[in-house]
């Protein structure tokens, strides 16, 4: 007889992606599953193909360390945030094009979308989360009651609430209708790093320097899980899509996968050298990614959630009750304990060779604004602008991109339907030195003229507003001098009583 099927099929590592040159700190998967986007210490964006044969892309225009880096929910957009203050959204494609606006006054630390791609929040150094409009890169609102480094920001699945945490070793809850803080958790030993909540929007999961990751009913505001199961802070974590597992990365170098339904751990996977910063669940749960210090990334393929998901699904729908699937909220036991690592957990030692040669080819895209420096050998051209309006202070660009020198068929069958002749030669051209360096200086003149011309603004309308207050006050005043005259008046017309 064949053996019986066994109830977890372990992780197994996909794929090894080779190409940043150094520590790998944040990575996102497309929503169709055909990308894989990843932020680094070395300033770049990568995106790689999941398919074997396709080239990556190296996307080059922040100044600093990239920190955080999201897809957007079509797809057609990634966002990264960096310590350079700003924010950029790009077109992962060949193109290249990228917009950027300066976010905030300090390293910003994390970038997400709201599940309808219409804003994006965002956690700084500066003690602030900040909600933006996407598509006109707008600053909309701020919240502003962290004491200390905003380490995280997440919308809700419906995109009423903000979960963020910081160095101040709180977690906040927001409402974003009358965007005030609606709630704090606060009983964390270090700094709170990461913050998410799970698929269904009713729990919240954050973690610690202090080494324990905690699930939080929102609806109850009362902690149901608390595991306690690395050695050393956890940087990241991601919950599958079913709500049924998490996987956490942390700096004693490895990655860990929990049963949230059964309340423990189940896998300690091993492959990076050196802190683990970043892991992530693909949209449809089949994949994984994580990246560390060691500048590399790991694909692996899930395999342990496909028996238990199906026997899941097939569960909640023979339930009778009208309430929606239970997901965490099956967790048992619910009194809150600390979940220690137990006898029984596999653990997985991956080969990984060979982590400095690049694979697959990678093509670079972009530049980083106003350098003529050359990016791997190769001269870099400075790219045209199309200015848009500044929104927060900062200049705004759209960033058009020169053709890349090498290109394969499907690249040339669009650049059959790109403009004519003439418009690409001057985009391969761009302008000569000397007014490259008077348009540099003409840009920064008029991005100091927009910051005074605000400040002027601001400082006008508080003028006007005191203005009008001393304006109605004189009126009050004049008012209540005419009433205190009359009878006055009326006494004197009377004259003297006899």
């Amino acid at each position: 007889m064949p053996d019986a099927p066994k109830h977890h099929e372990d992780p197994t590592l996909e794929r090894h992606f080779k190409g940043h040159k150094d520590a790998v700190t944040c990575g996102d998967f497309s929503p169709n599953n055909k990308q894989l986007a990843t932020g680094s210490s070395d300033r770049t964006l990568m995106v790689w193909n999941l398919n074997p044969k396709a080239r990556a892309f190296r996307f080059v225009g922040h100044k600093d360390v990239i920190t955080a880096v999201q897809f957007s929910p079509s797809g057609d957009l990634v966002a990264s945030a960096s310590r350079d203050k700003t924010v950029r959204l790009w077109v992962p494609n060949i193109k290249g094009e990228s917009t950027v606006f300066k976010a905030h006054t300090a390293t910003v630390r994390s970038v997400s979308f709201s599940a309808d791609g219409q804003r994006l929040v965002t956690a700084s150094d500066d003690k602030s989360v900040k909600v933006w409009s996407v598509h006109r890169q707008k600053f909309i609102y701020s919240l502003n009651q962290h004491t200390n480094w905003v380490r995280c920001a997440r919308f809700s699945p419906d995109g009423r609430l903000v979960a963020s945490c910081g160095d101040d070793r709180t977690v906040r809850l927001w409402d974003t209708s009358t965007r005030l803080c609606i709630n704090t958790f606060t009983d964390y030993g270090g700094p709170a790093t990461f913050v998410d909540f799970n698929s269904s929007g009713t729990c919240i999961a954050s973690s610690g320097a202090d080494n324990t990751l905690k699930i939080w009913d929102i609806r109850t505001n009362k902690l149901i899980q608390h595991y306690q199961v690395h050695s050393a802070a956890i940087n990241c974590f991601s919950f599958h899509p079913s709500g049924n597992y998490l996987i956490s990365g942390s700096s004693d170098s490895t990655v860990k996968i929990l049963d949230l339904l059964e309340g423990r751990l189940i896998y300690t996977l091993h492959g990076h050298k050196g802190p683990v910063l970043t892991v992530a669940f693909s949209r449809a749960g089949d994949l994984f990614a994580s990246g560390g210090a060691d500048s590399q990334v790991l694909m692996w393929k899930t395999n342990f959630d496909v028996l238990d998901y199906r026997e899941m699904l097939s569960r909640h729908s023979k339930r009778v009750t009208p309430d929606p699937p239970p997901h965490l909220l099956d967790i048992y036991p619910r009194s809150p304990h600390a979940h220690h690592a137990r006898n029984g957990t596999v653990e997985i030692n991956p080969v990984v060779a060979d982590i400095h040669s690049t694979d697959p080819h990678v093509v670079e895209i972009g530049e980083i604004p106003y350098s003529t420096t050359k990016v791997s050998g190769h001269p870099v051209q400075f790219p045209r602008y199309r200015d848009l309006p500044s929104t927060s202070g900062g200049s705004v660009f759209t960033q058009i991109h020169p053709q890349q020198e090498e290109e394969d068929e499907e690249e040339e069958e669009e650049e059959a339907q790109r403009p004519g002749i003439l418009e690409r030669l001057e985009e391969r051209s761009g302008p000569p030195p000397a007014l490259r360096s008077t348009l540099e200086h003409i840009v920064q003149q008029l991005d100091i003229l927009t910051q005074t011309v605000a400040v002027l603004e601001e400082r006008l309308t508080l003028t006007e507003d005191k203005l009008k207050e001393c304006l109605d006050n004189q009126a009050v005043f004049l008012h209540q001098m005419h009433h205190q005259e009359e009878p006055n008046d009326r006494r004197s017309a009377e004259g003297p009583a006899l």
